[in-house]
């Protein structure tokens, strides 16, 4: 080979073997879209008004987030439909930048409450990561026909059978969990309460107070409040065991209700429609996020236990309520007003 075409050979195969590891690298950064994500301000849907428990949680993580993202993070309240439209919102989203803050309803029994939602949580929306969790705590208030002011929880819920249909539970409205669980409860305790809707947790206590309902579940923050002040009583929380949340308060297990427990929880989720490596990197974000003690110390004072979980964590989640809570729709024959 004459000494100009062997100088011309080596230059070309030195430079191919330069390329190579830079072509390997444009390659890897095609395949993986999340090392040079996000490119703009990521935007956190929720379906409840500001000031709402959902909105709270947002706002507690969008901070710590876009420090982690590197690009500011905005929360967005689309109101209504018991936060099925925000929900709808996500899994419509096309723009690789929007993700929501979603309660267990939006992601589990939507479709079983009322067919005619326009997403279906089980293909529209990609699990992240479980925030966290909550019992309820079956309320009362201090006297009422039939109870005894001392009566034990076991006695409360001896009066509430004997009452039948005389008796009324509030709820924020027609397939809450709120509505749902308290069916799973009578369908478990033999008691018969008629159920009367409200517009929030807010106004079946003001019911209460007021002499119009005997019992209601309500979330520990609104429902220990109301006990510390004197003006209502707590029957039992709905966890398996007593909570962290209301350590004074016996569970329903406890009060002779056995095999029956009941959780709210909130989670973020991503459209499915967005690529499988930014899900990835946001779900563990978001949950190291939830981990922090800066965070969980927050959480815990806005009501909820931090769990923080995989995508395959909430996923199985999902499952599990879906198909408990989907069992006590279909027997009660419960569908959306």
């Amino acid at each position: 080979m004459r000494p100009s075409l062997l100088r011309r050979t080596t230059l070309a195969l030195a430079l191919t073997a330069l390329a190579a590891p830079w072509a390997v690298a444009q390659k890897v950064g095609s395949d993986n879209p999340s090392l040079s994500w996000p490119t703009k301000p990521l935007k956190i849907i929720v379906g409840f008004p500001a000031g709402s428990s959902p909105d709270l949680t947002a706002r507690t993580f969008s901070e710590p987030l876009a420090k982690a993202l590197g690009q500011p993070v905005l929360v967005e309240n689309k109101v209504g439909a018991g936060g099925n439209i925000g929900a709808d919102a996500v899994a419509k989203a096309r723009d690789d930048h929007t993700i929501g803050l979603m309660i267990n309803g939006n992601m589990t029994i939507a479709k079983l409450i009322n067919p005619a939602v326009s997403y279906d949580p089980q293909k529209d929306l990609a699990p992240l990561t479980l925030v966290g969790t909550s019992p309820l705590v079956l309320t009362a208030p201090l006297s009422q026909p039939g109870v005894a002011p001392t009566a034990t929880e076991r006695e409360f819920l001896a009066a509430a059978r004997s009452a039948g249909d005389r008796w009324s539970y509030g709820t924020p409205g027609v397939g809450t969990v709120g509505h749902i669980g308290t069916e799973l409860l009578k369908s478990r305790s033999g008691i018969n309460p008629v159920h009367v809707p409200y517009a929030g947790y807010p106004q079946v206590a003001t019911a209460m107070l007021g002499g119009q309902l005997q019992m209601a579940l309500l979330p520990p923050a609104l429902a220990q409040a109301q006990v510390k002040a004197g003006k209502l009583r707590a029957i039992g929380v709905t966890s398996a065991g007593r909570s962290a949340l209301a350590p004074d308060v016996p569970s329903l297990a406890e009060a002779g209700i056995e095999r029956f427990e009941l959780e709210i929880w909130n989670a973020f989720a991503a459209p499915s429609t967005m690529p499988k490596p930014l899900q990835a990197r946001l779900a563990t974000v978001l949950a190291e996020i939830a981990r922090t003690p800066e965070v969980r110390a927050k959480l815990f004072q806005q009501g909820w236990q931090v769990v923080g979980t995989s995508p395959e964590g909430l996923a199985n989640r999902i499952k599990a309520d879906t198909a408990a809570l989907g069992q006590i729709i279909a027997q009660r024959g419960i569908k959306a007003e």
